[in-house]
């Protein structure tokens, strides 16, 4: 966001940011305006499909590798009486494809959108197309969370996950796809939020 405007448009423009990360739960607390808890995607999208098979809402599932996100799709509508997921497609397309995925979400009829494809491609496909969704009431970036629910890949245990360290799972079992935005990313976010600690502490 610092680096990319745009991208921090989007964001602000979004209804609702949730603390998908834990250090931004704790840059929250160091700040002195602690968040709740961490809210990871995968945790909220899991939630939301059990309140979709209760309330007799359809979901459509965009992202990922073709057989990954065929997974999701089976795993889903095998795991409730009445199928909740109307459509997918796979995360692979180009700007000319952009208008006939629309079409097919449109004519899925699903109330919600889950998005898996890589940041920022999805914040920017979120925010380009939300008002051109007719029936999507949700429209939810969900990372890497199709991976983990088509048995890709592992899910941190639940030890790491409430330390906060699912971030070191994720880097040891994905080290080439990984490293950059952990080891890089993690950096530079440290940085960022120790230079607004100091900059608050100046201006007491």
């Amino acid at each position: 966001m610092e680096k990319d405007k745009f991208l921090e448009q989007t964001l602000q423009d979004a209804e609702i940011i949730s603390a998908d990360g834990q250090a931004i739960v704790w840059a929250s607390q160091l700040m002195g305006k602690p968040l709740p808890e961490r809210v990871p995607g995968i945790d909220l999208m899991e939630n939301l499909m059990l309140m979709a098979n209760k309330n007799g809402y359809k979901a459509f599932l965009f992202g990922a590798k073709e057989e990954i996100v065929k997974k999701v799709f089976k795993h889903y509508n095998n795991l409730f009486d009445n199928p909740i997921i109307s459509g997918y497609r796979n995360g692979y397309f180009s700007e000319k494809d952009e208008v006939e995925i629309i079409e097919q979400i449109n004519n899925s009829g699903a109330q919600m959108l889950f998005v898996a494809i890589p940041s920022p491609q999805k914040e920017y496909f979120i925010n380009k197309y939300r008002k051109k969704l007719s029936n999507a009431m949700l429209l939810m970036g969900v990372g890497g969370s199709f991976d983990v629910i088509s048995g890709s890949i592992s899910r941190a245990p639940r030890w790491m996950q409430d330390n906060g360290l699912e971030w070191l799972f994720r880097l040891i079992q994905e080290p080439r796809k990984m490293w950059k935005r952990y080891l890089i990313g993690n950096f530079s976010y440290m940085r960022i939020t120790f230079r607004e600690f100091l900059s608050k502490k100046k201006s007491h």
